[in-house]
């Protein structure tokens, strides 16, 4: 990203875009094409949005966190019609509930979810929802952005027909950068869309990145040149033993907050980020401060009603499991200065028993 800042309307770039394209295809497990957007990763969510459904269509949303509620406020906002299914935060959708739903709501075109949801760290079915979807005949749209690169996609057999992540997760850049898959099921219903885009029309970026090799707009051109080092950081790596280094750092992390007297908050943990409920009386805010300013160890906490109660460690992308050792060894000075009584040691001890049991 120091490198000289290129035109994006060169051969240079053209080649570097190329390049990134198609090797994000694995992470995303699919043939189809892999459109970047220089955007968050919400900006390729409205993508999705805008380009498969129409005002006055009807879409079913998984609301079971801050994300998903994003999907549902997406939805609303392009003056589509949203079914919502109000998941407890913590839990994971059930693929019976989505067919109720689409039962419920026949004039549905889309199903739209959270592989990942971030703000709980819960993981959704996305395979059996994907079951579902091609039963009832509608597309079914997955935010990924903390489940691609992070553990294995299987976009094209799961039956996915929009899949989005954004650069600052497991693929280890600054934000600013998200990427976007479409089925053939979904392009040829962007395709009869009517429904108003222009910095977001999913059809002209995907001809000018595939056709022209270059950007329908301004390229995020740092972010592509870095995209392209990180996508070669993974391959030397491979992907099975990066699947397989996030699980680890997972596990570990997980033990550690059981033996230090935390709950783990979801049912079904997701890879990428540990979910856990501080003890009664301890406010997690200010372990997340104190962890912040005065031991420069970075994690997050809840929002909405899990705020104060909800801290979030991160385990995904550029991390090795020895950065858990640090994560966790601040967790426990900052429970210690609480006035949380465990046993000093034992959350790394836990995290350093996982390690020992390699990958």
């Amino acid at each position: 990203m120091a490198r000289p800042v290129i035109h994006h309307r060169t051969p240079e770039f053209s080649a570097v875009l190329d390049s990134a394209r198609e090797r994000l295809k694995p992470l995303f497990g699919t043939r189809q094409e892999v459109i970047l957007l220089a955007s968050s990763g919400t900006g390729a969510m409205e993508a999705a949005v805008a380009n498969l459904l129409e005002p006055e269509d009807h879409a079913v949303f998984v609301n079971g966190g801050k994300f998903g509620e994003r999907w549902g406020k997406l939805i609303s906002a392009h003056g589509a019609i949203a079914h919502e299914i109000k998941v407890e935060w913590g839990r994971s959708v059930h693929p019976e509930q989505v067919d109720d739903a689409l039962r419920a709501a026949p004039s549905a075109q889309a199903v739209f979810v959270q592989a990942s949801e971030t703000s709980t760290g819960a993981l959704h079915p996305i395979a059996e929802i994907g079951e579902v979807a091609r039963t009832r005949g509608v597309m079914l749209v997955v935010d990924g952005i903390t489940s691609v690169g992070v553990f294995e996609q299987k976009m094209d057999e799961w039956g996915v027909d929009a899949l989005v992540t954004g650069s600052q997760k497991a693929l280890m850049l600054p934000p600013g950068l998200a990427m976007i898959a479409l089925s053939q099921q979904a392009l040829a219903h962007a395709r009869e869309s009517r429904a108003p885009r222009y910095y977001f029309d999913l059809l002209r970026e995907l001809k000018a990145q595939r056709d022209e090799h270059t950007t329908a707009y301004t390229a995020a051109v740092a972010l592509v040149f870095a995209l392209n080092k990180a996508l070669d950081l993974i391959y030397a790596e491979t992907l099975p033993r990066v699947f397989a280094r996030q699980l680890l750092m997972a596990e570990a992390t997980r033990a550690a907050a059981l033996v230090l007297g935390l709950r783990i908050f979801p049912d079904h943990p997701a890879p990428g980020v540990t979910a856990m409920v501080t003890p009664e009386g301890i406010d997690s805010s200010k372990l997340i401060r104190y962890m912040r300013d005065e031991l420069g160890v970075s994690v997050q906490g809840g929002q909405d009603q899990m705020k104060g109660r909800l801290l979030r460690i991160g385990h995904m992308g550029y991390l090795a499991p020895f950065d858990m050792l640090i994560a966790v060894g601040a967790l426990e000075v900052a429970l210690s200065k609480a006035g949380h009584g465990f046993e000093s040691g034992t959350g790394v001890a836990a995290v350093q028993a996982r390690i020992n049991q390699g990958i």
